[in-house]
């Protein structure tokens, strides 16, 4: 039996986790279920997989979801601050992404979005589902110490996958079936990838993210997991087409088996 019909009148929740540009692969993966007529009705996400989750519970096509991200200026210099806590001012992408959200509310999607940050004060989680969208979406993205933490009811909050890089807890008693989307997949590496200071904070950072989601993977009932990302820098634009190719491709493979 297709994927497709095994999934009929079941409400399916995907989980999409971090990864920078790796991130992108969640568009392609979103592009493979739409073609196989699968369509999560909840999505949570944390990261790049919040943002990515925001636009497609807005209505938007993973086709346009790509034309969005590469004219996003991920790393705008005008965007640099000397005066906050991170190189980019995270408040400064509101503006770029308002005009996708015209009503800035969790209420205003189409689809049910739950978004994880992390509470820098008291070193929680939170998801966030309801009332302002924006300013936790961009939360849940702002990476220490690329992008300075966001301000939220008073609360100091920075990227969710500090703490909770596969936020699957709200899909397990809202959904029957669960597609897990991880573009944070761990591989072993040689001495020599690990030659400089960028290298080594991009690894450890790795391996934190990758810890606090390992033990939670099984729960989804399907995974889709892109090797191939491995060898993806998590901030350069460059590899956003590459990353989608390689998500789509990768569970293409696995639906069509």
């Amino acid at each position: 039996m297709k994927m497709e019909e095994r999934l009929k009148n079941k409400t399916i929740g995907i989980v999409l986790s971090s990864g920078g540009i790796k991130g992108m692969a969640h568009v392609g993966i979103l592009k493979a279920l739409m073609e196989h007529q699968i369509y999560p009705d909840v999505i949570s996400g944390v990261s790049a997989g919040a943002i990515v989750g925001a636009l497609y519970a807005n209505g938007i096509a993973p086709s346009e979801i790509l034309v969005i991200f590469k004219e996003t200026p991920l790393l705008k210099y005008n965007f640099l601050t000397i005066s906050k806590a991170g190189l980019f001012d995270t408040k400064e992408y509101i503006a770029f992404f308002r005009k996708y959200f015209p009503v800035d509310m969790f209420e205003a999607l189409e689809k049910k979005l739950f978004v994880v940050a992390t509470d820098l004060q008291n070193g929680s989680s939170k998801f966030f589902s309801s009332g302002s969208l924006l300013k936790a979406v961009l939360a849940s993205a702002a990476l220490p110490p690329v992008f300075n933490p966001v301000s939220i009811n008073g609360r100091l909050y920075a990227d969710g996958g500090i703490m909770n890089n596969f936020p699957i807890e709200p899909l397990k008693t809202r959904t029957d079936y669960i597609i897990g989307s991880y573009t944070s997949s761990m591989k072993d590496v040689g001495i020599g990838v690990l030659k400089n200071q960028l290298e080594l904070t991009q690894r450890t950072k790795l391996l934190m993210l990758h810890s606090n989601a390992v033990n939670k993977l099984h729960y989804a009932n399907l995974m889709l997991m892109p090797k191939e990302l491995d060898h993806l820098d998590v901030l350069d634009p460059k590899g956003i087409y590459k990353a989608y190719i390689i998500g789509y491709e990768h569970a293409s493979r696995i639906l069509d088996s």
